[in-house]
């Protein structure tokens, strides 16, 4: 299967040893591809943008296998500690599917990061209320999470269709103008 799913690793400021880790978890089950950009967020001094070509779900942690999924959120741990603190490390994985999800990993605070890149696949538990189509704005293509260090857990933040881009706070989502 594997010959057929590509992922994209598209990063700078990460150095060749993490990158050729990552990619040894990573292709077993994928093709890699790897692109090393030019920093284009000013805030960050590495970031880490990880495309995987699968739903966000049960299935896909079973196929890629929970324990070699551990030692991935392991990789990104190391990363933010071999940075210290500060906005030194944002990491984006995206996963396809319909709608893609999206997790955004930016905390400052290596506890919290280290925390929130422990919760991802908890998000699971709680997806198919997030998805609800009765709760959910019609033709959404792309929902994103970030980390809320307050609650100590992962919120949905936005969604977008073709057209439109909506927001969720106070527990309904808003269309942003």
């Amino acid at each position: 299967m594997s010959e057929n799913l590509k992922t994209t690793l598209q990063y700078y400021g990460i150095s060749p040893w993490e990158i050729e880790v990552l990619y040894g978890f990573l292709n077993s089950h994928f093709t890699v591809i790897q692109d090393e950009i030019e920093q284009n967020d000013e805030d960050f001094v590495s970031s880490l943008d990880i495309e995987i070509p699968l739903p966000f779900n049960e299935s896909f942690f079973q196929w890629f296998d929970f324990k070699r999924w551990e030692k991935v959120k392991a990789i990104f741990k190391e990363m933010k500690r071999r940075r210290g603190s500060g906005n030194a490390l944002k990491i984006k994985i995206t996963f396809s599917g319909n709608p893609r999800i999206i997790f955004t990993v930016d905390t400052v605070d290596r506890q919290w990061f280290d925390n929130a890149v422990e919760k991802i696949d908890s998000v699971l538990e709680l997806l198919q209320y997030h998805l609800d189509p009765n709760k959910l704005p019609s033709d959404i293509s792309e929902i994103i999470y970030k980390f809320d260090p307050e609650s100590i857990r992962w919120r949905l933040n936005t969604a977008s269709t073709e057209n439109k881009k909506y927001t969720f706070s106070e527990d309904s989502w808003k269309e942003i103008t």
